[in-house]
């Protein structure tokens, strides 16, 4: 998957995690679409490692294992860099 449609994932994967995990994060809207993007990389490793397979495009497997992984590193950023 090439590098645009992993920046893609992450905006989008980023979004959503924040949609499920609201609250006051520092750095706002850039923070956020960073850790989306991260999350993205996240998601489609750990759901590589257990199974799931490679993220293969934009499509709502991907996006569902991107918004995991931007979950993921959303909740170790909250819990741990903020505090």
């Amino acid at each position: 998957m090439g590098i645009i449609s992993w920046i893609i994932l992450g905006l989008i994967a980023g979004a959503l995690a924040k949609w499920l995990m609201p609250g006051k994060d520092g750095g706002g809207l850039i923070v956020t679409m960073a850790l989306g993007i991260v999350g993205a990389f996240v998601g489609g490793w750990v759901g590589s490692l257990i199974g799931f397979g490679p993220v293969t495009g934009v499509n709502i497997g991907s996006i569902i294992t991107a918004t995991v992984g931007a979950f993921i590193v959303l909740f170790i950023y909250n819990k741990f860099i903020r505090s």
